[in-house]
């Protein structure tokens, strides 16, 4: 692929940013939720679209019939995906991320038909199917659920001796696997310094808490959680780093 290539996909994300986040009023969020397929600010907000899809198409040089049929399926398509949105919860993080993800696959088809060609697809799938890439996709969904589970068996000799911990529940589980995601990745960019940095944060975060509720065992259970977790993500991490194929 070339770099003009690439630059009209970005620029065709980029235009859908700006409509859906920048130039969308909430009235029209909040109409479309109430009227659905009656609401005005519906089909303003998918001829919005069409039109910044139509300003990069243009610029990419785009012969007339390929930017209409183009312009026309990012506007429709819009409107069909917002319209079945508005039948859902929108307080519901995973119906935001379907929207996104299905607004964002009707660009990347009207993008690979603007190029006549799969072979975009075909790189992306090689590259991902590389050594790296595998070992790097592995380490991350390792921190997730399978390292969580690990340490909560690692834990449980001496959970039973601690009590209410007093915190949001399943709070504790997601902010291991956001931290180990941030340990994982300074380990990947060899910035060992701000693991040190990260660790001293959540310390000092936490004595206070753990000093008002004065419970001894208490603070020896977060000590060693975090302690394992940090441990586990930094021998990870640096094993990830001395495969041959790591650079």
């Amino acid at each position: 692929m070339t770099h003009p290539e690439v630059a009209i996909l970005l620029g065709l994300m980029l235009a859908h940013l700006c409509g859906d986040f920048l130039f969308q009023p909430r009235r029209w969020v909040d109409s479309r939720q109430r009227h659905k397929h009656v609401s005005r600010a519906l089909y303003l907000h998918a001829g919005l679209h069409g039109l910044l899809a139509t300003l990069v198409l243009a610029l990419a040089g785009s012969g007339t019939g390929m930017l209409v049929v183009s312009v026309l399926v990012v506007a429709i398509s819009h409107a069909l995906i917002d319209l079945g949105k508005a039948h859902l919860d929108p307080s519901r993080l995973r119906w935001f991320l379907l929207d996104q993800l299905l607004h964002l696959l009707v660009l990347l088809g009207v993008w690979l038909t603007w190029l006549g060609s799969l072979q975009p697809l075909i790189e992306v799938a090689t590259w991902m199917a590389t050594p790296p890439v595998l070992t790097l996709a592995g380490a991350y969904l390792l921190v997730t659920r399978p390292m969580a589970i690990a340490i909560a068996l690692a834990m449980r000799p001496w959970s039973s001796e601690v009590s209410d911990p007093g915190t949001l529940v399943a709070a504790g589980a997601r902010i291991g696997i956001l931290e180990r995601f941030l340990v994982l990745t300074l380990v990947l960019l060899g910035e060992l310094t701000a693991v040190g940095f990260l660790l001293t944060a959540k310390s000092v975060l936490r004595f206070g808490d753990l000093r008002e509720r004065n419970d001894r065992k208490l603070t020896e259970y977060v000590l060693l959680g975090t302690l394992l977790s940090f441990s586990a993500t930094l021998a990870l991490g640096l094993m990830v780093r001395s495969t041959p194929w790591s650079g």
